[in-house]
């Protein structure tokens, strides 16, 4: 049961060969014992679990389950959940116990997934790597020396190491296809506005959009099924009709699934950068989709280059003003001594947040300031709708664009430590689906030096996430990639 995919686990429910509080207490076993190791959950729900697991055992028997009723999943400590903390991984809002769910948290709770426990992260979901947690560094199931990628590193080290099925990230520049990347799961970012963003505590609102994890395409496209859909409460929500991912996997079968798919490959993407373990990995993915029938064509993009200067200036920016909320009066961190009001502020936000959140909420306040705001903030935004433009027009001439998700495999916990800038570069090519808004998907494709996974991007255009999971799914029937386990997960 423990690496069935989630059809498997659906009959398996549904036909009584296990039922959900077995399910639920399989995967918590696992993650009690694994968790002192990964560190991927900074919270385990048991008690909450077992009470949704007998919830979702009573909608089986009576005939009403749905597609992930009984289903165990993990939800990133970023969404507010009633009842359990909910800490962004920050010290500031450590001791915080949401009042309410987030609509992501709320859908699947109707849709009687069991959720397990809150999976660890970046600080407020500032990182590449995972390593900028307050709860310490999540890590990598294949190596845990190494870093299993940031933001969304515990839901993809936990996807990846079976302590759950399936899993809830957020991606803002890249956090969810990279960490999917670097533990080798499918990830996927929806089109902007797909996912509602009530309940998902801010970081960067343009840019902000929550994803799934699964082991594959198929696995992904049931939970994003279920968490998407048009939400009054927040103002980015798009109101047009749900879809069913899944159905668009049941398309085209035969010899050559693809025939007549046009991949498009950004010359800047495979230029200097890509390790040679990536490029491997990749070129033998993308061969690998020629033999199904697709066919590949070059496109450019040519502000790119431009993405992770704008994203630096556009996100620390919406950073700066979302985390003002945080000043120790309503609820979060507030210092235990203080002269003043002005003294509390800045005491319970200098011991709140880490070094990274305050790096970025200086960066932020500095280009919204009076005569450094035209040069820098107005600036970027131009920039982002050049890059916007350069996706609009290689999507002319091709369906979907594919590439690395990464220029490397994960590199080692503290690696990089001492220079932010180069862990920033890690996100060289997730950074512009973000600041487009378009919906992009990691898959594992291969595996590189040390035995490490290596992801393959595919980018889409506006509301393509169909067509994105249906092609990962017919690379996925050819290939085992998405099956392999790392030590320990078999």
């Amino acid at each position: 049961m423990i690496n069935a995919s989630l059809p498997a686990l659906r009959r398996a429910l549904d036909e009584k060969q296990i039922s959900s509080v077995e399910l639920a207490g399989l995967f918590l076993d696992r993650i009690e014992a694994a968790n002192p190791t990964l560190n991927a959950f900074i919270t385990i729900d048991r008690d909450g679990a077992l009470t949704a697991a007998r919830e979702a055992d009573a909608r089986i028997a009576a005939g009403t389950a749905g597609a992930l009723t009984g289903i165990p999943l993990a939800h990133k400590d970023v969404f507010c959940t009633e009842g359990v903390l909910t800490t962004c991984g920050s010290k500031m809002l450590a001791n915080f116990v949401s009042p309410y769910d987030a609509h992501v948290v709320s859908l699947l709770k109707q849709a009687g997934a069991v959720s397990l426990g809150k999976t660890n992260m970046d600080e407020f979901a500032m990182g590449s790597s995972n390593e900028n947690s307050h709860f310490g560094p999540a890590r990598n199931p294949w190596n845990p020396a190494h870093v299993p990628g940031g933001s969304s590193g515990g839901s993809a080290a936990a996807v990846a190491a079976r302590l759950v099925p399936i899993a809830t990230g957020t991606d803002t520049g890249g956090s969810v296809r990279q960490p999917a990347a670097f533990c080798g799961v499918t990830g996927i970012k929806p089109t902007y506005g797909v996912v509602s963003r009530y309940g998902m505590v801010a970081y960067a609102s343009s840019l902000d959009q929550g994803g799934a994890f699964g082991a594959s395409a198929e696995d992904c496209a049931l939970l994003l099924s279920a968490m998407s859909g048009f939400d009054p409460r927040d103002s980015t929500s798009l109101e047009r009709p749900a879809e069913d991912y899944s159905a668009a996997l049941a398309a085209q079968a035969g010899e050559k699934p693809l025939a007549g798919l046009r991949i498009g490959l950004p010359r800047e993407f495979f230029a200097e950068g890509m390790s040679d373990d990536v490029r491997a990995a990749v070129d033998a993915a993308l061969e690998q989709y020629r033999a199904l029938g697709a066919s590949t064509v070059d496109v450019s993009l040519p502000n790119a280059k431009l993405a992770i200067p704008a994203y630096y200036v556009i996100a620390p920016a919406e950073a700066s003003s979302n985390l003002s909320r945080f000043d120790g009066v309503r609820y979060g961190h507030r210092a235990a001594s203080y002269g003043d009001l002005n003294d509390m502020y800045c005491k319970s936000r200098a011991e709140g947040f880490g070094a990274e959140v305050k790096r970025r909420i200086l960066v932020g306040t500095y280009v919204l300031s009076h005569g450094y705001y035209d040069a820098y903030y107005l600036q970027a935004q131009k920039l982002r709708r050049l890059i916007a433009e350069d996706f609009k027009a290689a999507l002319t001439q091709c369906d979907l664009i594919a590439g690395p998700t990464t220029p490397t495999t994960a590199w080692a916990l503290g690696a990089m430590g001492d220079d932010p800038v180069q862990m920033y570069l890690a996100d060289i090519y997730t950074i512009a689906v973000n600041l487009a808004g378009l919906p992009g998907l990691s898959h594992p494709c291969g595996f590189g030096a040390g035995g490490l996974p290596v992801g393959l991007q595919l980018i889409g255009n506006y509301f393509a996430e169909g067509q994105l999971l249906s092609t990962a799914h017919r690379y996925q029937q050819a290939s085992d990639w998405h099956l392999r386990r790392p030590d320990g997960a078999a």
